[in-house]
């Protein structure tokens, strides 16, 4: 017998990880944090463990073990009315015992000497740790009950009678059976813990891996105003951030990802209104809502301590954190972690098989949210409002509802979708549909609303970030490739990249990195506003009180960039930086090759903004766009802001893999004014492995092929443009459409001509034009010219390598 196997209490410095049969799995993790991580920099609150042992001691002299067992005879969790009637039973009784007074003694003696390190009734969380907790196919955590802001030996005791009774919560018996776990298999411990005061601050959730696509080399993080169960819970919509592993073990800044929440409340401390309630939930200001809840510099102190975690334990872990607002007791500003446990649902995925779900119909759109994971799923709404009612709930229907906590578990799991209003990507609704392999569209707003209760809906979490929630039963396949089955090609397979939400997934299908990454996508849906009315914002905003059409325009940009109240700017720097970033990372170390701004004219109009700056042109398919602009006076301004995110994303971010490529550019001196102003707003050519590529889209880029590889590094075929300067068609007119084909002869000869004259001269040669996709026939051309490497969509990429492979083989290359 070990020498703790009977003690009721427990201190963290007492408790190591395999103390789990003790203390569960909480208490264990924390022990094992406060023991042997706060020396790397970790910081954790102290506090101590009602043992496992002092749950049983409990059931043993207050005689209740019979009546409880009593109580749950006959139990069916399929029937959610029998399930309800023995669980309340069940945690009557165990409310209503009476504390064996050694147990009493042991928890007001413990609480009494947190007391002296913290003053007096010190507030404390009293949250269960069940000694089944947290394993590698099953996590109990969420569903047992916590108690925050408790103050007070009394208030103690009975938060930790409730906290015992929650281990026969409705959720909990039923997870038991589902599991394969006996009732009384598993024991309760408690975790007596020190509150950090993020009611006057902020809190939130770290997973060690991205939870949406399983993506190892990510930390994501979500964060809120005030205590952190409502982001666990669902309740508010936070702000998530990501941060890239690799370079930030490196010393770098690379936070490649920023979305602000819009955290509409926060839960706070408040006095107990007579029936043990000591926090409630307030509106937020909307200065609050607008703004980050954490610095760049907590982002990547929560970061870095998450890999520290996460290198200790071995595996991907799911992190609680909180930020101390007080000052008087912990210390203000200080960052904590409260919890942390193995992650469930992607340390258990098939690493060597891709399933991809396929929308193959459009319909009706009823409401969006966030997609949490990439699958497909549909069948009759049920829109169902409160917890009570999920007894309605059949198997295979989609449930839609405000928000979920772990008393929906018992629905959830035969759902063939789930739809909340509220809610991030570490809510309860999230995980939990990780977990049981599910599609769920969380933070719709009002999708309970529009979604018909009875209807046929289809949720698809399959088409990026946005999660749609569509009218009817639509047509979908589902798609499974075995990684194992495809082959190395000499030709490289790349791939064309504009959204930064999808590079985690498509990074990890067998590609050589990315020829064509667009700014235009982060640009249009993360920026929104013409970069140069960010630059001159202050003369806009002179302007604006003599000019209604200007006002508007201030009124709006202000409105996108809330958490950038003093530098506008930086707004447009920052969130090109992670956009870019975000690409580069999901398929760092490869090359990422990132094509500069190339919108027309009439598109850089429709941004916020726009108009006030943009020229009318009657043709700008060959107009004002690509490296013409890029050293242009009226245009130079908003090209700096460019370099300066692309200069933060390779240098603060340490992403040197991304690479640099000018589009339209005419003439090899267009392409030396382009370098040069690069070099002036610090991107320097060949310093820290930077390259600059060129488009090779007009055919002057072909018949001066010589003189452009003096100036670049390489060429990326952009076969769309060069199709359409060749054969002199507009490709946007329908009038002569029927003209426009990649496979024109005079097309293959300008493609041609341009790689051996790229491969004579020594540089790259790829290509980034939709056609090797569309056409299998143009790949083999490809092949047969020699080219190094095609960019694909990702649809294409694994179909085109299995045809480039066979096409190798025949022609004997290798």
């Amino acid at each position: 017998m070990g020498k703790h196997d009977k003690a009721l209490i427990l201190w963290f410095d007492d408790i190591l990880i395999e103390d789990v049969p003790l203390v569960g799995g909480k208490n264990a993790s924390l022990g094992e944090m406060h023991q042997k991580l706060m020396s790397k920099g970790v910081s954790v609150p102290n506090g101590f463990a009602i043992t496992a042992y002092a749950y049983r001691y409990l059931l043993e002299t207050a005689g209740i073990e019979d009546a409880i067992k009593d109580a749950l005879a006959g139990l069916d969790t399929s029937n959610l009315r029998n399930l309800q009637e023995r669980g309340k039973k069940a945690r009557d009784i165990i409310r209503n015992a009476e504390f064996p007074q050694e147990l009493y003694n042991a928890i007001v003696e413990a609480y009494r000497k947190m007391e002296q390190d913290y003053g007096s009734n010190v507030a404390v969380a009293v949250r269960s740790s069940a000694t089944a907790e947290d394993l590698p196919d099953a996590s109990f955590a969420g569903q047992q009950e916590t108690y925050l802001n408790i103050s007070g030996p009394e208030a103690v005791i009975a938060a930790c009678k409730k906290c015992f009774a929650s281990l026969f919560t409705d959720r909990a018996i039923s997870y038991r059976h589902d599991k394969g776990f006996g009732q009384f298999d598993v024991y309760l411990s408690i975790v007596i813990q020190k509150m950090v005061r993020s009611d006057s601050a902020s809190s939130g959730v770290i997973f060690s891996i991205d939870t949406e696509s399983g993506f190892k080399d990510a930390v994501f993080l979500t964060g809120s105003w005030g205590l952190g169960e409502n982001v666990v819970q669902g309740a508010v919509n936070p702000d998530e951030y990501y941060v890239f592993k690799p370079t930030l073990k490196e010393g770098k800044r690379p936070i490649v990802g920023k979305r602000l929440g819009s955290k509409e409340i926060k839960m706070i401390y408040c006095e107990d209104n007579g029936n043990g309630e000591t926090v409630k939930n307030i509106d937020t200001t909307p200065e609050e809502r607008g703004s980050y809840v954490i610095t760049d510099e907590e982002i990547l102190t929560l970061s870095r301590w998450a890999c520290i975690i996460e290198d200790h334990y071995g595996k991907g872990m799911d992190i609680e954190w909180a930020k101390d607002g007080d000052g008087k007791e912990v210390g203000t500003g200080e960052l904590f972690i409260v919890q942390a446990r193995p992650e469930t649902v992607h340390s258990q995925a098939n690493k060597q098989e891709i399933e991809t779900h396929v929308l193959k119909e459009q319909g009706k759109l009823l409401a969006t949210g966030q997609a949490v994971g990439a699958k497909i799923g549909q069948g009759k709404a049920n829109v169902i409002h409160n917890v009570a009612d999920i007894h309605d709930f059949k198997k295979g229907e989609v449930l839609v509802t405000d928000m979920t906590d772990p008393d929906w578990e018992p629905i959830m799991k035969i759902a063939a979708a789930i739809v909340t209003n509220r809610g991030g990507r570490t809510c309860h609704a999230a995980i939990i549909s990780r977990e049981l392999g599910i599609p769920c569209v969380i933070g719709t707003g009002d999708g309970s609303e529009k979604i018909p209760s009875g209807s046929d809906v289809t949720v698809s979490c399959a088409e990026g970030e946005t999660g749609n929630i569509y009218e009817g039963l639509l047509k979908f396949e589902i798609e499974r490739l075995d990684l194992a089955s495809v082959p190395q090609t000499k030709t490289k397979i790349m791939m064309n990249v504009g959204i930064p939400e999808k590079a985690f997934v498509e990074g990890q299908i067998p590609n050589d990195g990315v020829g064509l990454a667009r700014e235009e996508f982060i640009i249009n849906s993360h920026i929104g506003i013409h970069p140069l009315a960010l630059y001159y914002f202050d003369d806009l905003k002179a302007k604006a009180a003599s000019d209604p059409k200007v006002a508007a325009i201030v009124k709006e940009i202000e409105a996108r960039t809330t958490a950038y109240p003093d530098d506008k700017k930086q707004f447009f720097i920052d969130k090109l930086a992670e956009g870019v970033g975000r690409i580069g990372a999901g398929f760092y170390p490869k090359d990422v090759i990132v094509r500069l701004s190339d919108f027309k004219s009439n598109e850089y109009a429709n941004l916020v903004g726009g108009s006030l700056y943009e020229p009318h042109e009657s043709n700008p398919m060959i107009g004002w766009r690509g490296a013409s602009r890029y050293y242009d006076p009226k245009y130079k301004p908003a090209f700096e802001l460019e370099c300066k995110a692309l200069l933060k994303a390779r240098n603060d971010m340490g992403l040197t893999n991304i690479k640099l490529m000018v589009p339209f550019c005419r003439t090899p001196d267009e392409g030396r004014r382009v370098i040069e102003v690069m070099r002036e707003f610090g991107l320097v050519q060949g310093e820290n492995d930077l390259e600059v590529y060129v488009m090779c889209e007009i055919p002057s880029n072909v018949i001066a092929a010589d003189s452009f590889a003096d100036v670049f590094d390489g060429f990326s075929i952009g076969s769309n443009d060069l199709t359409q300067l060749t054969l002199g068609l507009d490709r946007d007119s329908d009038l002569v459409a029927h003209i426009y084909d990649e496979r024109d002869e005079a097309v293959k000869t300008m493609i041609k001509m341009v790689i051996d004259t790229a491969k004579r001269r020594g540089r790259k040669i790829g290509i980034c034009g939709q056609a090797p996709s569309d056409f299998p026939e143009f790949a083999t051309f490809l092949v047969e010219c020699g080219i190094d490497s095609m960019s694909l969509i990702s649809d294409t990429a694994i179909k085109t390598r299995l045809l480039v492979a066979d096409k190798e083989k025949e022609l004997g290359i290798s």
